[in-house]
């Protein structure tokens, strides 16, 4: 399970002129002086800041920095998040990513998450939204390593087009993935494909009727059924303007909302991650001070 990039994946990555390529690797290690940033490794812009500790030492809060803002055609962005045995970490983004218009070839641009979480370790995964713009040509792909004894929150918020611009995607294609291993066997898998075969479903009472918004929280694994928390979540869904659907898929809670605002969705998200954190870790919500900036 080891996911670091070889030195031929990364010579490749450094001949490729036409493309813009990042990589950042991180590791969170237990010390005695708490949990710290113990290893970093980059190559490309994409960068960490200093880690916060706004809970105290054994909690550190990392904003990824992208300084480009967003991929174009060719782009490639990894990251790869390693936490240690019994230490913690919370990650998120300082602004929205995004996914520009693909050039007229097609290329791709890219986007890859690798977290491994040890024994008894979590880690939050928090970013601010995505926005896909229309024509865009992406690929996402989120995986998460789990052990036995360790957890995971991760979110994601989704705009597909501009829809304060009222540009909707009518063009282009996403190719959105998301798997959980526990003890290496695949645990949780959620798949987003939007290509001109099936583009309908963006309007279909079937598929996102009409929701430019999309987004998705996992949390787990919890030990038993959690049917006291779902309807504890649930509660908190009434009078938003959403379409929401909570359920327990195996040992996680799974939450997948459609709405009209990137901004209100993240903010019932954050609501429920206020729920979900003191139940599946131990900690009360502590929401990082650059989501209020």
């Amino acid at each position: 399970m080891n996911t670091r990039v070889s030195d031929d994946a990364l010579v490749q990555i450094k001949k490729a002129p036409s493309e813009w390529a990042a990589f950042l690797r991180l590791k969170f290690a237990n010390t005695t002086r708490g949990v710290r940033l113990v290893e970093k490794e980059h190559h490309g812009p994409l960068y960490i800041q200093k880690p916060f500790y706004p809970e105290g030492l054994d909690t550190p809060h990392a904003y990824l920095l992208h300084p480009p803002g967003g991929l174009v055609s060719g782009d490639h962005l990894q990251i790869q998040v390693q936490v240690e045995e019994a230490a913690h970490a919370l990650i998120t983004t300082p602004g929205a990513g995004r996914m520009y218009r693909a050039r007229a070839d097609g290329t791709p641009q890219t986007q890859s998450i690798v977290l491994e979480v040890a024994q008894n370790a979590s880690v939050e995964w928090l970013p601010l939204e995505a926005i896909v713009f229309p024509s865009a040509n992406a690929i996402a792909n989120n995986t998460i390593y789990l052990n036995t004894d360790s957890r995971v929150i991760f979110w994601d918020v989704l705009c597909l087009g501009l829809p304060a611009n009222k540009q909707c995607f009518d063009s282009g294609t996403f190719n959105q993935n998301l798997r959980i291993f526990r003890d290496g066997r695949l645990a949780l898998q959620e798949r987003l494909v939007l290509n001109d075969s099936n583009r309908h479903l963006l309007n279909d009472q079937i598929g996102f009727q009409s929701h430019p918004i999309q987004g998705l929280l996992v949390a787990g694994p919890f030990v038993g059924p959690q049917d006291e928390l779902i309807e504890q979540l649930r509660s908190m869904s009434q009078d938003v303007d959403a379409l929401l659907g909570i359920s327990q898929v195996s040992d996680y809670i799974v939450v997948r909302g459609l709405g009209q605002c990137s901004e209100t969705m993240r903010m019932l998200l954050q609501k429920m991650w206020g729920t979900l954190r003191p139940a599946l870790l131990g900690k009360t919500a502590c929401a990082p001070r650059i989501w209020n900036t």
